[in-house]
């Protein structure tokens, strides 16, 4: 087994490897792409609810 050390590829024009803080920036942006998905779903199908229903006169 070999004991080099392969960058990831996929590090930009430049080459190099990403930075952390590249990386980071790239997975909030692919998380609010989805979250920005799942909250245009949940309003199509009416899944929002404005109260738990334990607030709306339920016992608990």
């Amino acid at each position: 087994m070999s004991e080099e050390f392969d960058p990831p590829m996929g590090g930009g024009a430049t080459g190099r490897p990403k930075g952390l803080l590249e990386q980071m920036e790239e997975l909030m942006a692919a998380l609010n792409a989805d979250l920005s998905a799942l909250d245009a779903d949940l309003q199509s199908t009416g899944g929002v609810r404005s109260a738990p229903p334990a607030a709306e006169g339920g016992t608990v």
